[in-house]
């Protein structure tokens, strides 16, 4: 249990740092597109603060994938429902989406398939490194 909560905080404090070069981006290319001229010292230090602990969630979940008692479609589940949870709260605390129905369906949708098509990709190339691995290994007995 401890390897796994010092596990959490170092991928958290990792991906922590990213967070805020994120948002700079997202606002930098929203200024270009003429979207965003200004914004108050509130909202953006309230934006950054939830971005960073937002990031940090993200990437100290990940600990769930290495409790190897657990099933892979169990950490998967908790993974998902962790990110959408971490998404969802800051998404709609940030005002990035809006509150009405339609909205939070539209991000789900769009959560729903970004979360597989990642989770897909991540897996399958896994997968082929433990055959590579693995057919080395044969091949060198």
């Amino acid at each position: 249990m401890k390897k796994s909560i010092v596990s959490f905080l170092r991928n958290g404090f990792i991906a922590a740092a990213g967070g805020p070069v994120v948002l700079a981006i997202v606002y930098l290319s929203l200024h270009a597109a003429g979207v965003v001229e200004t914004l108050d010292a509130v909202r953006i230090s309230t934006e950054i603060l939830t971005v960073t602990l937002m990031a940090f969630i993200a990437g100290g979940i990940t600990v769930v994938y290495q409790i190897e008692r657990l099933p892979l479609l169990a950490a998967t589940l908790i993974h998902f429902a962790a990110l959408y949870a971490d998404c969802i709260l800051f998404y709609l605390l940030n005002g990035w989406i809006g509150r009405a129905a339609p909205s939070i369906l539209i991000f789900t949708a769009i959560f729903l398939v970004g979360y597989a098509v990642v989770w897909l990709s991540v897996y399958l190339t896994i997968r082929k490194s433990i055959r590579s691995l693995n057919r080395k290994l044969h091949d060198s007995v």
